[in-house]
């Protein structure tokens, strides 16, 4: 099934939060940890300037989100499914308590420890919610400095050429030296919200290092063991990360 032939407006957003983001699950504390040092690395050196991030198909995930916070005088919410974008906008004024305990972690890092601002009061003043189609990126090339896409490229369609596709409009919607990460559901099958079943493109670690390699440096793609399974039908979670390259002019736009 391909991407324009979801249902995407039938994207049961508060079933999703429910079932993945009410408690904190073991391999989210991870990619927190390994995302938070990621930034935090980067923007110790941060330069002169407003710095823009964006989320790809944010979904009803703010964690992505909160990992920018600290760096981001703009934060952009990118999002297909109208009900995923009701949601978003429901949180921006004030984000439920149990996204509390993905900022502990977070907190872990002490550049992130450091940062005094209400997170609320933060996010209420740097997120904006954009509806918008990850294959309509392309007019937007260069314009964020940093950027992430979680569990999006792969679980939108069960083309690997959409799948591809999406991940390059990702990247290329990043400025050169844009630090970001970007996750995936290994092998997945498919997935339900509620009631209604979604499509994915079974991908590994190849499929994913091969699908950013052009357009990222000092790539390091990470896998994580699945110590409980969040619903069937996938055998792990990929963490991928990096820097947006310089040198992809040699790959033609498609």
């Amino acid at each position: 099934m391909k991407n324009a032939e979801v249902a995407w407006s039938a994207f049961d957003s508060i079933a999703y939060v429910d079932h993945n983001y009410r408690d904190l699950q073991a391999e989210d504390a991870e990619i927190l940890t390994i995302l938070r040092d990621h930034f935090a690395g980067h923007f110790r050196k941060r330069g002169v300037g407003p710095v823009y991030g964006i989320d790809v198909g944010a979904g009803a995930n703010l964690y992505p989100a909160l990992s920018m916070l600290p760096w981001c005088d703009e934060i952009t919410l990118f999002e297909r499914s109208s009900s995923n974008v009701a949601y978003l906008e429901s949180q921006v004024d004030l984000y439920e308590e149990n996204w509390d305990q993905f900022w502990r972690v977070l907190r872990g890092n002490k550049r992130y420890s450091a940062f005094d601002a209400d997170p609320r009061e933060r996010f209420r003043k740097v997120v904006k919610v954009q509806q918008g189609d990850i294959f309509d990126l392309e007019r937007f090339a260069g314009r964020w400095s940093v950027g992430t896409m979680f569990f999006v490229a792969e679980s939108m369609t069960s083309s690997y050429q959409e799948f591809t596709l999406g991940v390059e409009r990702f990247m290329r919607a990043l400025a050169p030296g844009a630090p970001f990460a970007a996750a995936f559901m290994e092998h997945s099958k498919g997935y339900h919200t509620g009631e209604q079943f979604f499509p994915a493109c079974d991908v590994g670690e190849n499929e994913v290092r091969d699908s950013l390699e052009p357009f990222a440096d000092g790539l390091k793609v990470h896998r994580l063991e699945t110590k409980a399974a969040v619903r069937d039908g996938y055998s792990g979670m990929i963490l991928s990360y990096g820097w947006r390259g310089n040198s992809d002019a040699q790959v033609p736009m498609r």
